[in-house]
């Protein structure tokens, strides 16, 4: 599943080819055939992101909301597009530029007052410059679930995904099995700093980078093409620090990674 730094990106994106035009608007699939017509013809006002939820704001107070989830992908292409290919649930005709949506989870058009009960289930956004940590730290200080379970809500932290989550835990050695109420303040604060530096620099790079430059050698990367991580994926393999096997389980639904020698 994308985490939050994505869908900034295709904030940033959809913003820069679309905004302060009228945008076509269609469902070649069929699914989303009510939704495209409320917003097909209309100007583009603006796009936004809070955690995983992307918004197309459009003139008239209608606004798309997108969550992608585990299979939904946006491709671009510069006009003229070809002919829809596969299931596309929602395309955007611009000046110069087309999108296609495939698989999202949630593609709706909401009246803009609606995004507030959206955003109001999310806790706050380590990419937004209005995110009050404080919040995130009151759901963790009070809670006996692990922190690595509280870390992937999305009602405490907005936009952490699985490697986010892992290696996060990794760079603080914090076990992900200790309870909310074991963390100390600090602790958080150091976290939710480090958060948002790496965050950023997904945001900026278009990949997730979390290994400090001391500790980039040695085994390659899980897929090609990607950054190395300190343990994501990386089960069965040694620590890049200390040698440690790193371990895998499943946390309420999620593949987990942790060296039990460096997190404690």
């Amino acid at each position: 599943m994308p985490e939050g730094h994505t869908l900034h990106r295709l904030a940033r994106l959809h913003q820069r080819r679309f905004a302060r035009a009228p945008v076509m608007v269609s469902s070649p699939q069929g699914r989303f055939v009510d939704g495209a017509a409320a917003v097909n013809g209309r100007v583009f006002k603006k796009a936004t992101a809070w955690g995983k939820h992307l918004f197309h704001h459009y003139e008239g107070g209608r606004v798309v909301h997108v969550h992608l989830g585990l299979y939904g992908t946006f491709t671009e292409l510069p006009l003229p597009m070809p002919l829809p290919v596969g299931q596309v649930r929602m395309r955007m005709i611009g000046t110069e530029y087309g999108t296609d949506l495939r698989g999202p989870t949630v593609c709706e058009v909401l009246a803009e007052p609606e995004i507030g009960d959206v955003i109001g289930r999310l806790g706050p956004d380590p990419l937004r410059r209005d995110a009050d940590p404080s919040l995130a730290w009151a759901r963790i200080r009070k809670s006996r679930r692990p922190i690595g379970a509280l870390l992937m809500d999305q009602s405490v932290i907005a936009g952490v995904g699985n490697v986010y989550r892992s290696e996060l835990l990794y760079r603080h050695h914090i076990d992900p099995h200790r309870p909310g109420v074991r963390v100390e303040e600090d602790e958080f604060d150091a976290m939710w700093t480090d958060l948002v530096a790496l965050m950023a620099i997904g945001l900026r790079r278009g990949k997730i980078h979390t290994i400090r430059r001391e500790d980039d050698h040695g085994p390659p990367s899980y897929a090609p093409g990607r950054p190395r991580t300190y343990v994501y994926r990386r089960a069965g393999e040694p620590c890049r620090v200390c040698g440690t096997e790193i371990r895998t389980e499943v946390m309420e639904g999620r593949n987990l990674f942790w060296c039990p020698a460096e997190q404690t």
